[in-house]
């Protein structure tokens, strides 16, 4: 087993946080390959590994631009007994205009049997401002990234990456964690990790999430999306503290008709609107 660490926070690779919470629902990554397809060399240098694999992650930018998708929101409270005791549910459609402009639009009002928070629609979409791909090209000289072992996801061998902001910064937020990453076609399967900023891990005002389990799978064979990201931590309300949880999925991807007119977002480093930082519902969590 392989230990990390993230400040004063230990994670081990696959493994979920300690508590009460029941093991997330088994994640199975499957592909369907063109034939023919290289291999990539077993013996492949680290540092191309990580050259190809941020090549794709370029494409895959662009590629998500052109789609829409349905965001279920899954936010769950944990009594003394380790058992949900409430849950807040948001399932939203993100559409795009002819001329490519995203929109959300709620397909089910919100259910709520919570006890001890009150959530609103936009406590729960500030959840998805986060940049789903870090390791693009235009960011790779802001990390130091480390190889550290192989590891089976599901059916998938991978090689495994620590990832660390080479300068943390205020204003432009960067991923901290580990990657997967497919042994045999160099893509990311799985990421675990936070964005931050000088003054720690990137938030929300009404909700503490920070570190986030994000799994992709293949989607209309072409292209690794996240479809399913998880969270756990203690809230602290009224002088109380009990387990909560989050878990995002993203389904029902489809390519948008015309296509060819929506804008893919810009990197992080260039577009504020696609950063953490610039959502204003989004704060540094100490």
């Amino acid at each position: 087993m392989i230990l990390f660490f993230f400040g004063s926070l230990s994670i081990r690779a696959q493994e979920v946080p300690a508590g009460p919470q029941a093991p997330p629902p088994e994640h199975r990554v499957t592909r369907m390959s063109a034939p023919g397809e290289a291999e990539a060399p077993p013996a492949l240098p680290p540092d191309e590994i990580i050259k190809r694999v941020s090549a794709k992650e370029d494409e895959y930018v662009q590629a998500r631009a052109v789609y829409t998708f349905r965001r279920t929101v899954r936010i769950q409270e944990f009594g003394p007994d380790g058992n949900p005791d409430g849950e807040y549910v948001l399932i939203t459609q993100q559409s795009r205009t002819p001329e490519g402009e995203i929109f959300d639009k709620v397909v089910q009002r919100p259910q709520s049997t919570l006890h001890r928070m009150h959530l609103v629609t936009e406590d729960v979409e500030a959840l998805d401002r986060f940049p789903a791909y870090p390791l693009i090209t235009s960011q790779l000289s802001q990390y130091n990234l480390k190889y550290v072992g192989k590891e089976k996801i599901d059916e998938i061998d991978c090689y495994i990456f620590q990832v660390k902001p080479r300068l943390i910064q205020r204003a432009h937020p960067l991923f901290d964690g580990v990657i997967w990453i497919d042994d045999k076609y160099l893509e990311v399967v799985k990421t675990y990790g936070r964005w931050v900023t000088d003054l720690g891990g990137i938030s929300t005002p009404a909700l503490p999430f920070t570190l986030f389990e994000t799994y992709r799978e293949y989607v209309d064979g072409k292209f690794w999306f996240p479809t399913y990201a998880r969270s756990d931590e203690t809230m602290h309300l009224d002088k109380s503290e009990f387990p909560i949880r989050v878990t995002i999925r993203w389904s029902d991807f489809k390519r948008v008709d015309g296509s060819s007119k929506a804008q893919a977002p810009a990197s992080p480093s260039s577009a504020p609107t696609d950063t953490p930082s610039a959502a204003p519902a989004v704060k540094p969590s100490p």
